[in-house]
């Protein structure tokens, strides 16, 4: 097995990243990571919205950005409790679409916002919501997709949650090129490991987040499909304080597995790594406060030489911000990923 290389990025012209520097007026981790989510339009792009048929009788909704019937295909998947109007997803199909591309954004089960009230989610069908491992929808949004368009080249890139399913689904089907390139942004490789991390006193304010939200559908669940009342255990998931605690009275059992930890072993994306054949760059941050530093060490010895890790020094989770004032912000890690796939795209 090849060493993955791992590098802070340099300039190339052939879509490859240039270096990142941290915007002044953002100096640490916390300030670059939530930057973005107070400051930034949620509405770059106009959709055109799809129903699609999953077999097991439910719909995922893509969020579809028209270009070039010639131009590729960028497919964008969406982080923790985010959906096609994240801020990163619309800065991202804005990229693609200014260099020529289609893009479609797959919103997981449960994730999807009415594009009236961006603020409220759409509930799905079926008895089920979304988890880091799940990998059956990508699966088949990505073969439709190839099927729709057997001539476009089909990329993908996937944030955080999102980039843990892009990884593990990569691996799962190692040898096939329905996906020519692929990319992730702050992806937590370990899930047990960023779990614990995510205990600090700074962390459980993220966790009160995410939790927060995620409660609530726990609850819809139920409310709407009474017979998985007996798999999810609300009155613990409700005194939950770390997402450990949650995913083991809920995302487990409602998903079939015996625990929190055996749901974090069999879903990391970690472990799948070595498998992924295709040519994939992973960005990251040394000081994502979601991820201990470590994990990226055991992430560039794991992957193959045709996975790349590139770690700054810092950026946050899902930060990279740079410029010199605030009202001329950039992303870098979005331009990064967006240049790096169009150019592989642009050569299949």
């Amino acid at each position: 097995m090849h060493r993955g290389r791992s590098s802070v990025a340099s300039a190339n012209p052939d879509g490859e990243p240039r270096a990142f520097r941290r915007a002044w007026w953002l100096p640490n981790p916390h300030l670059q990571t939530v930057w973005g989510q107070l400051a930034r339009s949620r509405t770059l792009v106009p959709f055109e919205r799809e129903n699609l048929p999953t077999p097991d009788g439910d719909e995922l909704i893509l969020d579809h950005v028209a270009g070039p019937p010639d131009g590729p295909r960028l497919l964008i998947l969406h982080g923790l409790e985010g959906s096609s109007y994240s801020v990163y997803a619309q800065g991202m199909a804005q990229l693609a679409s200014a260099q020529g591309a289609r893009v479609t954004v797959m919103n997981f089960r449960s994730c999807a916002r009415d594009p009236s009230d961006v603020k409220r989610w759409l509930p799905n069908g079926r008895p089920r919501l979304y988890h880091s491992g799940e990998t059956t929808d990508l699966d088949h949004v990505a073969r439709t997709l190839a099927a729709r368009e057997p001539g476009t080249p089909l990329v993908a890139v996937g944030v955080s949650l999102g980039g843990n399913v892009l990884l593990k689904w990569l691996g799962e089907h190692a040898g096939e090129t329905i996906v020519r390139a692929a990319a992730t942004i702050s992806v937590p490789y370990d899930l047990d490991a960023g779990a614990r991390h995510l205990t600090s006193r700074t962390g459980r304010i993220y966790v009160r987040n995410f939790l927060g939200t995620l409660l609530a559908k726990a609850h819809d669940l139920v409310r709407r499909f009474p017979e998985v009342a007996d798999r999810i255990d609300l009155e613990r998931a409700a005194r939950a304080l770390s997402f450990h605690d949650y995913d083991d009275a809920a995302t487990a059992p409602l998903h079939g597995f015996a625990s929190a930890v055996d749901y974090y072993a069999r879903s990391s994306s970690i472990h799948f790594l070595p498998r992924i054949t295709v040519p994939t760059l992973c960005v990251s941050a040394a000081d994502d406060p979601f991820l201990p530093r470590a994990v990226l060490d055991l992430v560039a010895q794991r992957a193959p030489g045709n996975v790349e890790l590139r770690v700054t020094a810092t950026g946050g989770h899902v930060g990279f911000v740079t410029g010199a004032h605030p009202r001329r912000a950039e992303y870098w890690a979005e331009r990064t990923v967006v240049d790096w796939l169009l150019a592989r795209a642009r050569r299949a």
